[in-house]
């Protein structure tokens, strides 16, 4: 038998990418695909701050470190070195949501249409503070990113009324950066046009790890925890029937109701 058209191709890759969703941060919270691409690895590229949060399963890996900003280096040395080796790159959360995943492809497109790549989902941030808060994703909702780096402002907004005038959970990734902090105002004051006041707004910072922090206020009373958003806060607007959640006396939460009580007693 004559050896196939790829042993004879030094152009063929021999090796394979994965995308790698590490979820919010928290060891508990990867999957077990996840840790097994990532232990499976000859070489781990990321960014600094989501391969900090993985040492545990960094043993015999050649691990490639990069500051925010570098994805588009990220990504071509990543596709470069899948060549002809087994290659992760962690994204945090899910690597379809605002991560990696998109990048990788289109770039590979181009310039690596014959490498094998895979995409590995991870809990993504809006699942994750969901879940802290109570059930606010229930029904239908939308995520929108705050950061104007890659999709103009302008965009962002249009996006943010149209979704407001629905009426269903908006949650927002990216709601404010230090030199980026009036488009988050910018947007309350949008919700507050076609949202009643006492809307829930829900706030998860750091969800999942040791600094974790929730909070659930009102659309009318969100600007006072200002300063506790930032880049690692997802913030989650109610939609009309998304409600406060009191189980317990000091213990507030949200919920969005899936809409059994429209057709069922219980």
């Amino acid at each position: 038998m004559s050896p196939s058209l790829s042993q004879n191709n030094p152009n063929t890759p021999t090796g394979s990418l994965a995308v790698v969703g590490i979820g919010p941060g928290s060891p508990d919270m990867l999957t077990i695909a996840a840790e097994k691409a990532i232990k499976n690895a000859d070489i781990v590229i990321g960014n600094d701050f989501y391969i900090n949060q993985i040492p545990h399963l960094l043993t015999k890996q050649k691990v490639i470190k990069s500051q925010m900003g570098k994805e588009i280096d990220r990504a071509k040395q990543a596709i470069t070195l899948a060549h002809t080796s087994h290659v992760v790159m962690v994204s945090g959360g899910d690597p379809g949501v605002y991560g990696m995943a998109g990048l990788i492809l289109e770039m590979a497109e181009r310039i690596a249409p014959d490498l094998k790549i895979d995409i590995i989902p991870g809990v993504t941030a809006a699942s994750a503070g969901a879940a802290l808060l109570g059930a606010p994703l229930t029904n239908d909702f939308a995520v929108i990113s705050l950061s104007d780096l890659l999709t103009p402002r302008d965009v962002i907004e249009k996006r943010i009324r149209a979704l407001c005038t629905v009426g269903i959970p908006i949650v927002l990734y990216n709601p404010k950066s230090r030199t980026r902090t009036n488009l988050f105002e910018d947007v309350i004051d949008i919700a507050r046009e076609h949202l009643a006041g006492e809307t829930p707004v829900g706030i998860v910072k750091d969800a999942y790890r040791p600094d974790e922090t929730i909070i659930v206020t009102t659309l009318t009373d969100v600007m006072d925890v200002f300063d506790s958003i930032d880049m690692h806060t997802v913030v989650f607007i109610g939609g009309e029937e998304t409600r406060m959640l009191r189980r317990y006396a000091d213990a507030r939460g949200m919920f969005t109701p899936r809409g059994y009580h429209r057709k069922y007693e219980f």
